[in-house]
């Protein structure tokens, strides 16, 4: 029987007893024999001799070299290579054989669409060369790479291009330099034939940078958007926290084999196409979105991630909660700031809440962790941003900025931890940040309970604060936080009432660090109405017995838009919960017509982004809805779901229709305010197609649209809707598209969440399709993660049968590609918020995966814990 995997942990950590500080690495590439020369600069750090225990795995050992002789007092050992009886300084060389075109895992050097690539982060440097793959282990790389020129005419790895040549064989070479110290995971190498957008940045001290985007041949014509996001991220960087990029070329390659959605090794970023390509008839204003947003999150990753890296990989929110924090607030200044913060929202109140509540539940800075790639999860990285904006809300903008400059100023160039960086936010603002650090260690969400009491007598209003943690997987015990609330005072008219306590301004955002508080504000002349949680100010739950009447006033009258949303979607809450309750008992739904009134005036507010009044209309998801109960009732939930959709549309169904054609555009622009409208008029359609002139609405847009939004949306309504016309869009779709999988993805998508009955079967005749390859990550994301993740209804069919397909994908994937299973298996980790006859089902499952021989190390974490809770 095969070794258990066995758990690391955080304090266990000890620093290198050697460091690297200068590595150049020779590749021969060649399919199934490529060979690696690694020469490196070792120095020992410990006091006296040890072992150098190098990182090595898949790995065939051609020789090894010390100072130039030949080294024989080694081992091989299950992890690597074990080298003893060393100088205190030496050269090392190291030359292995590895098959890049076996390498399905997709970590280290792989084969790709017909090119090599390489995926370092967390750990598959070791995959090329015996190494100390550890983040605290920084040296310059020098690489060479040699290949058949016909094949791979670019040769590109990190840092400045310093020389090349020409071989015999129709061979040729290309060597780079990267001058900043780096650890392994930044190590990037690409060799392929493609067409190359190229442009130039002028940076804020007059440097001109290279700018270079690599996309397969044909695709030319998909990379301006990526370009112009590129630019505008190097822009907004010296503009917003004054960082100037520091090579002389920044490089993006886009493949389409690819774990990640990006990856930002230092001067050459590897991105999924996913995110680099897109036209008007390919990409949706969404895909438009997403590829600005991490463009410039890996190119954000040049100073919060490169110049200061992580010190081990339990602090990876230290690079990438503070990183997507960036990358939200660059999106937020260039398009919707309301917009963009509702959607950062929903994924923390859904999944990342989903995950606080599961078996896998840790802090944003982990104690412990058996495989590291399980650890990059929606705690790490949107939980992570947001005790990033906590910190920014406490500090403000000046202040943060003060503790950004004087972060870099400490650590430029190291490995360093999160307590370094709210140390150093601490020092720079002079406020205390002693309880707040209890978020990078305290797991799961906390609940802020709320009441009230006016005294009209003595024209003061008490706020009583209470906050409580539920126990989580691995931690009982929870302590009070530092949360920041933030809350604003209405009077009967919509005025804000200034906060004011023994005649002194208060501020509007509250420090709650006890675990009950009471704040108390005089001169309020009247009883006010509270908005509470403004800006989604912590990642809690709230709790405060609004009325329906304060609910919509402050859909009406709130300053902040977010807090108009959020109003909104707790009154739609409160009708959903109420109509569960009412299927469960064999009633009807149920939707008031003053509530209906208050989303109608949401839709014809004339004061409001019509991007902003389509998230106001948007439903919260099924999973979200699921996140309030302690036992899911999935049938219940889908059928609330779309009978209040049905109620809303045909109650509303003449303004709908109205504000529909209104927002019809003669032309498909990308400016902000075209995808709003587009936005809008899409969420309209999406209701109407609920009605009796659904289906011919939506297979006319379908015939007009020139751009892939109207038609995306109008396969979506009709998927969504099961209209008459889904299946004659859907076959023209395929047709059209079936040679570009990156379109294709959409269409697998739709199938996935096929609402009908039989959507297994769909799914399952779908993966016989020819565009679809299970080998490719983004194609099984699309289809089979949609179906297990997002159609809780039919994956859940209490035959059980949607659970024995997952068990069937995650087993082929066990062995070819257990990264992309882990993130598969997410939906049976909750299999204890379902009903018995569930539990049983998902619970046997698991235990055919636990049987495997040879379970994976991403699978078996997430397996025991989920059995063992």
């Amino acid at each position: 029987m095969a070794e258990q995997p066995k758990a690391k942990y955080r304090a266990d950590y000890k620093a290198p007893e050697y460091t690297i500080t200068d590595i150049a690495l020779d590749f021969d590439l060649q399919d199934t024999a490529t060979r690696v020369v690694a020469v490196s600069k070792v120095k020992r750090l410990a006091e006296q001799d040890a072992a150098l225990q190098l990182d090595g795995d898949a790995l065939t050992l051609i020789r090894v070299e010390v100072n130039g002789e030949s080294w024989s007092d080694y081992e091989e050992t299950a992890t690597g290579l074990s080298l003893t009886k060393l100088p205190a300084e030496f050269e090392l060389t190291i030359e292995t054989e590895i098959n890049p075109e076996a390498n399905t895992l997709l970590e280290g050097l792989y084969k790709s669409g017909g090119g090599f690539c390489t995926q370092c982060e967390a750990e598959g440097f070791r995959r090329i060369t015996y190494y100390l793959d550890r983040p605290d282990v920084l040296a310059r790389f020098t690489t060479k790479v040699t290949a058949d020129k016909a094949s791979y005419p670019y040769l590109l790895s990190n840092g400045n291009r310093i020389a090349e040549g020409e071989l015999e064989n129709g061979r040729h070479w290309v060597q780079w330099q990267d001058p900043f110290p780096k650890p392994s995971y930044l190590f990037a190498l690409v060799a392929g034939d493609f067409d190359v957008l190229r442009d130039k940045f002028t940076t804020c001290t007059g440097r001109d940078v290279e700018l270079e985007i690599f996309v397969d041949k044909g695709n030319l014509d998909r990379a301006d958007y990526a370009m112009t996001s590129l630019k505008n991220s190097m822009k907004w960087d010296e503009e917003r926290f004054g960082l100037e990029y520091d090579l002389d070329i920044y490089m993006i390659v886009a493949v389409d084999f690819f774990n990640m959605g990006a990856m930002e090794n230092k001067g050459l970023n590897i991105f999924n196409s996913k995110f680099v390509l897109a036209n008007s008839k390919t990409a949706t204003d969404t895909d438009y979105q997403g590829i600005e947003a991490v463009i410039g999150h890996e190119y954000f990753h040049n100073w919060t991630g490169n110049r200061v890296t992580c010190r081990d990989w339990f602090q990876l929110s230290l690079k990438e909660g503070l990183t997507v924090f960036r990358d939200q607030e660059f999106s937020s200044d260039l398009g919707s700031r309301a917009v963009n913060r509702i959607n950062n929202v929903r994924v923390v109140r859904g999944p990342q809440f989903a995950e606080d509540r599961g078996p896998m539940s840790h802090p944003i800075r982990p104690d412990k962790v058996i495989e590291m790639n399980n650890f990059y999860t929606l705690t790490v990285y949107e939980k992570g941003s947001e005790v990033i904006r906590m910190m920014h809300t406490l500090l403000g903008e000046q202040n943060f900025q003060a503790g950004m400059k004087l972060y870099f100023e400490r650590h430029d160039g190291t490995a360093a931890t999160c307590d370094d960086f709210v140390q150093a936010m601490e020092d720079a603002s002079g406020i205390d940040l002693t309880r707040f650090r209890r978020w990078y260690s305290q797991a799961g969400t906390p609940v802020v309970s709320v009441t009230t009491d006016y005294d009209a007598e003595q024209k003061r209003y008490h706020v009583t604060v209470k906050q409580r943690t539920a126990p989580t997987a691995e931690q009982e015990e929870k302590q009070a936080l530092h949360i920041p609330l933030d809350i604003e005072l209405y009077d009967e008219q919509g005025n804000v009432i200034e906060l004011q306590r023994n005649g002194e301004a208060v501020h509007h955002v509250l420090d709650v660090t006890e675990e009950e508080q009471v704040f108390v504000f005089d001169n309020v002349a009247s009883k006010p109405v509270i908005s509470l949680l403004r800006e989604f100010s912590a990642p809690v739950v709230l709790e405060y017995d609004y009325s329906d009447e304060e609910l919509v006033f402050l859909m009406v009258h709130a300053r902040n838009e977010f807090a108009r949303w959020d109003a909104g979607q707790m009154l739609l809450a409160k009708y959903i919960r109420d109509n569960v309750t009412n299927v469960q008992q064999g009633k009807a739904v149920e939707f008031p017509a003053s509530v209906v009134d208050a989303f109608r005036g949401a839709l014809l507010a004339e004061d409001l982004d019509p991007a902003f009044i389509a998230e106001m209309l948007t439903l919260p998801s099924e999973n979200e809805i699921a996140g309030w109960y302690k036992q899911v009732d999935v049938d219940a939930i889908n059928k609330v779901v779309g009978d209040i959709k049905a109620i809303l549309a045909a109650e509303m169904e003449d303004e709908l229709t109205a504000i529909y054609h209104s927002l019809a555009q003669p032309s498909y622009t990308i400016e902000h305010e075209a995808m709003a409208k587009r936005a809008l008029r899409n969420r309209c359609l999406s209701y109407l197609a609920c009605t009796e002139q659904g289906n011919a609405l939506v297979e006319a847009q379908y015939q007009a649209s020139d751009n892939m939004t109207d038609t995306m949306a109008a396969m979506a309504a009709a998927n969504s809707s099961e209209l008459a016309c889904r299946e004659a869009q859907m076959k023209d779709f395929s047709d059209k598209w079936t040679h570009d999988g990156l379109v294709m993805d959409k269409w697998f998508a739709l199938q996935g969440a096929n609402p009908a009955e039989n959507a297994l079967a769909v799914v399952r005749e779908t993966m016989n399709h020819p565009a679809f390859d299970l080998k490719n990550p983004n194609r099984t994301r699309n289809l089979v993660a949609n179906f297990c993740g997002n159609n809780p209804v039919r994956f859940h069919a209490k035959d059980g049968s949607g659970y024995a397909f997952l068990t069937e994908i995650l087993t082929a994937l066990n062995s070819s590609n257990p990264q992309v299973a882990s993130r598969l298996i997410e939906p049976f980790l909750k299999y204890r918020q379902y009903d018995e006859a569930r539990q049983t089902l998902m619970r046997a499952e698991l235990e055919k995966l636990a049987a495997l021989e040879n379970l994976a190390k991403d699978l078996f974490e997430k397996v025991q814990k989920a059995l063992g809770q």
